[in-house]
Formats: structure tokens, sequence, C-alpha cells
């Protein structure tokens, strides 16, 4: 078994360093390098008179198995890493074969769009594939996967395969964005829906940030993000507002990450629904998540656990609680199961499944509308996180 990780280790197409293996920021004349590499080793493999062979495809395996945390040397930051083990997506296997087939059509559509200089967003990529391949893209989850397999082969971030994130996220409060034509806009003077974020990464990147903020929070949800905007939190308590919506999108994470490496001394507090998809949401922030496990050192952030937890339940009343859910269960087994998870969190997690129950920031509104705002200034003036 060993011996056959090594040969698939040695077959990678590019070098990877055995204690951390990460998708690299490339220019796409790069990337068209690696993705004509790709073709010319598999037509070598096809072309050889001693052995023809349809070759296989190395790929950085992501599985729990072969995922493990890894602490910042500078920073209290951890984030979720692959390590160096393999996989095979080989034509010759009825299961993959389709697979197989789906990462070269995705490298070509990659090739075409880096060489006209384009970025199109997944969406639009799953558009083009379905017209072009409807036998091999007949849903959205089949281009997620076979992204991820081409960064995991090609050891490059979707971005720097033309991918766009698709974003979700918006932001509000003490921060004022200079963009790179220096055009401004200050963010505590919006509308409750605050400020759109962009999936372009390349910009983001390049954004100039300013801010007298001493908070950021994170807020799982719209309808509180737009709740706290009303009220203009940010006034009352000096902080930045920001949501993706529901589970975070790259975009919105990154924008976090780069708040969080721009002022390191203001802390991140999360506010998320009592139930393991919240706590689910947080620890994406926090580490990372396996299936992008190439590329979340680039996103995690240090994320505080400001509510809901545990103790928050006597706040709210018995009519307003909810029975954990069969994906509730699901989820908490398989976050109790991970390597990641802090003790604090593994407790919090535990005491949520003993007691059946799970519960939504909205609960909170029997205490009135703007109890919110000061539930939020009290747990973190009381230091009252984890």
């Amino acid at each position: 078994m060993a011996a056959v990780e090594a040969d698939v280790a040695a077959a990678s197409l590019f070098g990877a360093d055995r204690r951390l293996c990460s998708a690299d920021i490339l220019p796409p004349a790069e990337v068209r390098v690696r993705i004509e590499v790709a073709v010319v080793n598999f037509l070598s493999a096809l072309a050889s008179p001693s052995s023809p062979a349809i070759s296989v495809l190395p790929l950085i395996s992501r599985t729990s198995a072969n995922c493990s945390l890894r602490s910042g040397l500078l920073n209290d930051v951890s984030s979720v890493y692959l390590s160096y083990a393999f996989f095979k997506r080989s034509l010759m296997r009825e299961k993959n074969a389709m697979g197989f087939v789906r990462v070269w059509k995705v490298m070509e559509m990659c090739y075409k769009i880096l060489g006209e200089g384009k970025m199109v967003s997944q969406r639009e990529l799953f558009y083009k594939l379905l017209s072009d391949s409807p036998k091999y893209f007949s849903c959205m989850r089949h281009v997620t996967q076979t992204i991820q397999d081409v960064v995991s082969l090609l050891r490059c971030t979707r971005q720097s395969l033309g991918i766009m994130a698709s974003s979700r996220g918006a932001l509000i409060g003490r921060l004022i964005l200079h963009e790179p034509d220096e055009e401004h806009i200050d963010c505590s003077i919006l509308g409750p829906s605050g400020h759109a974020i962009t999936g372009d990464l390349n910009l983001l990147s390049k954004l100039k940030l300013c801010s007298d903020a001493r908070y950021i929070i994170v807020l799982e949800k719209d309808a509180i993000f737009q709740r706290l905007a009303e009220d203009r939190l940010y006034n009352q308590l000096p902080c930045i507002l920001i949501t993706a919506k529901g589970y975070p999108d790259i975009a919105t994470r990154f924008i976090l990450h780069r708040l969080s490496q721009t002022f390191p001394n203001m802390p991140i507090f999360a506010l998320v629904d009592l139930n393991p998809a919240g706590l689910a949401i947080l620890c994406t922030y926090k580490y990372g998540s396996i299936s992008m496990g190439l590329e979340s050192y680039r996103y995690a952030c240090n994320v505080k656990w400001l509510g809901l937890r545990g103790d928050d339940l006597q706040l709210i009343p018995e009519s307003a609680l909810q029975e954990l859910k069969p994906r509730d269960l699901q989820i908490a087994k398989s976050l109790l199961s991970s390597k990641f998870l802090q003790e604090n969190h593994r407790a919090e997690l535990t005491r949520m499944v003993d007691t059946g129950k799970r519960a939504e920031i909205e609960a909170l509104y029997c205490h009135g509308f703007d109890f919110l705002g000061k539930y939020i200034a009290r747990k973190i003036v009381q230091g009252d996180y984890i």
C-alpha cells in the first residue's frame, strides 16, 4: 500500500510540501502551461509503445482521514489543511469514469477562459458546460466537485482558473472601502442592506480598508444583519457587521480574512443559531472546510463564538424552542467526529444534543426588537464568548 501511495505521489504533476499541500495563486499563462502539461502527460501515456494505457489523474485526497489542523506560527489562527495523500480518477473505473471526463472538460473550458482574459462565475460555467456536455453536467454539484478536482490536480486556486467566487455576502458599519479607482464607500451611511461583497477576489485584494471599529461581528442570517443595520448598532457599539446570508461563501470569507489581517487587534465574534448547522458555519469561518482544504489557510480567521449558546436558553421561552431534526443530528455527529473541534465547542454541541433542543436567534425578540443589540453589547463587555 505504501509503495502504491509513493508511486501516486511521484506521479503528481506539480511538486508539493509533504507537510502542507496548498493551491497556488498563479497568473493565467502559468495555469495554461499546467493544463498543457496535463494534456501532454495524458497523450504520452496513450502513445506509449510498450504499454499504452489511460493515465490516472492524481488528486489530493479531500477526506477527513487526510485532514489535519494547522496552527499559525505568528498568530492564533488555525486552519484545515490536507496532507500529501492522493486518490486516483481513472477512465477504466466504472464508478469514476464520468468524473475523469468532467475534469478534462472543465480544464478545457478554463483554458479557453484564461486565453480570452475572462472571469466567469461558477453558475455561468455550469450553464456553458450544460449546453456543451449535458451528458456529463446535469447539476451544479457536478461542476462544484469537478472544480475542486481541477484545483487538486493543478494545485492552483479557483480564482487562478478564471472562476469567480459567487457572493451573497454584505457588510456595513464603521468601515471605509477605498477602491483602486480612488472612489470610496463609507459603509456607515448605507441602508440596512449594506454593501454587497463582490465575488472578484482580485478586486477585494486591492481594496484599502480604513476603520475605527473595535469589533467585527459575523452574523449567520441576513434578517439579523438587516435588523442590526437598521438599528445602527455600529453607532452604539463601534463595530463592522458582516454576513454571508447562511453558509459562508469564499468572497465573504476572503474579505473577513482581509479585515482580520488589516486590523489584527480587532476581535471577531459570531452570532449564529443554536443548532449544529450554526456551529458548522462558525467552524467554516474559523478553520475552513475539508473540500477546500488546499485553500483554507487563505481564509481562516480566529472567530469567537458569541452566541447563541447553551446558557442563552434561559433567555428564551420554552414555546420558542424546537426539537433537533435528523439533519441536525447528522451534522452534530460529523462535527463531534472531526479532529479540529475545540473542547469548549464540543461541550456546547454535546449539551445541545443531550437536551435535543434548538433555537433561532429571532427567539430573543420575545424581549423586544431592540433587545438583540443590547444582548450583543452585554456579552462582549462581559467577555461572555468562547
